[in-house]
């Protein structure tokens, strides 16, 4: 599965032929650089990986010098692995090689987006499962409202089963939506514009397979 190392940069709007506004996504989609290169002999799996986004020298170790130094590449800040990518590709990648956006996406295909989504920090049930609520102060009810209810009987099994929908920790998970569009591919930029929204904040990492 070919794809690119991208950060998000906003949203936008774009007019269609027939005149319609479209909500997308405007990507910063490399260029990547291979900083290594796995074979099924050595290992057990083919994949590529990609670097992304130059690092501050401050925040170079002798770990990450050395693995970069191998590809000749400046350290970067994002490294990504791709699995099973193209095969007319896959024969001509070097490390060191420079991937841009034009060697992986054309204008009206479908790709996947994953990334970090934005953190909602501890919410209730209702802003965390879309529950209803209570809805109405009558009947003797006072404040429970926006309580859970019920999460389990109490002598039998007197515990409360896994997968129990319940208050905590919203969103900072990662995320994958599946067959945006590719509505342009601006190549001498480095942008790509897709249709519909992306997950996480702006000048976030994402991925980019397709």
């Amino acid at each position: 599965m070919s794809g690119i190392i991208g950060r998000k940069l906003g949203m936008t709007s774009v007019f269609d032929s027939r005149g319609r506004s479209i909500g997308c996504t405007v990507i910063l989609a490399g260029p990547c650089f291979v900083t290594q290169i796995k074979d099924r002999d050595k290992d057990g799996y083919r994949a590529i990986q990609l670097s992304f986004d130059d690092l501050k020298t401050n925040k170079i170790s002798k770990s990450i010098k050395g693995h970069f130094s191998t590809s000749n590449v400046i350290p970067k800040k994002k490294v990504v692995e791709f699995r099973n990518f193209r095969k007319e590709f896959d024969s001509k990648v070097k490390l060191g090689m420079e991937i841009n956006i034009n060697d992986v996406f054309n204008e009206n295909e479908f790709l996947d987006v994953t990334s970090i989504s934005k953190g909602k920090g501890f919410q209730g049930v209702v802003k965390r499962h879309n529950f209803a609520g209570v809805g109405q102060n009558t009947h003797g009810q006072h404040n429970r409202n926006r309580a859970p209810g019920s999460i389990g009987a109490g002598s039998t099994p007197s515990r409360v089963f896994k997968g129990m929908r319940m208050a905590g920790q919203t969103g900072n998970s990662k995320v994958k939506v599946l067959n945006l569009k590719v509505v342009k591919v601006m190549s001498e930029d480095n942008i790509l514009i897709v249709k519909g929204s992306v997950p996480g904040h702006n000048n976030s990492y994402i991925t980019v397979r397709k």
